[in-house]
C-alpha cells in the first residue's frame, strides 16, 4: 500500500498489472481529506483496474470465439463490474456458457487460478 502511494506521489499515477496508467489527482494535495482520499484511489485502482482489464480482454475476444466455434445466435448483451451478459438460442445455451468460461478464465496469466462461473435463465435474475 505504501508502495502505491510513493508511486502516485512520484508519478501522478499508478499502474495496473497490465500496464495500464490510472492517474490519482489530488494525490499532492495540501488538504489531508482530499490527499487521503487520493491515496486510496492509489491503493484500489491497480486492483480494479487490474479487473477491468481483464473483463475487457475477454470481451475482446468472445465474439471471435463463438464465431469460430459456429455459436452464431450468441451475443454479448452487457458488461456490468465482472459479469458478461450474453444472449443466445436455448439449443445453444450451454455450449455458449462453456465457450464464455474457457475464454474469461483464459483472458489473463495469473498466479493464481481465475476462475469463472456460469448461469442459465430466461432473464439475467434466473441465470444468477
Amino acid at each position: 500500500m505504501e508502495r502505491r502511494k510513493a508511486e502516485a506521489q512520484e508519478h501522478g499515477y499508478v499502474l495496473t498489472p497490465f500496464g495500464r496508467r490510472c492517474y490519482v489527482p489530488g494525490i499532492k494535495e495540501k488538504s489531508a481529506v482530499r490527499r487521503q482520499y487520493a491515496e486510496r484511489q492509489a491503493i484500489n485502482a491497480p486492483l480494479q483496474g487490474g479487473a477491468a482489464d481483464i473483463i475487457k480482454q475477454a470481451m475482446v475476444r468472445l465474439p471471435r470465439a463463438l464465431h469460430e466455434a459456429g455459436l452464431h445466435s450468441a451475443r454479448l448483451l452487457l458488461q456490468v463490474h465482472d459479469e458478461l451478459l450474453l444472449e443466445a438460442e436455448t439449443h445453444e445455451a450451454e455450449a455458449v456458457a462453456e465457450m464464455a468460461r474457457n475464454v474469461m478464465q483464459a483472458a489473463a496469466t495469473l498466479s493464481i487460478p481465475l476462475v469463472v462461473e456460469t448461469g442459465i435463465g430466461q432473464n439475467w435474475a434466473q441465470a444468477h
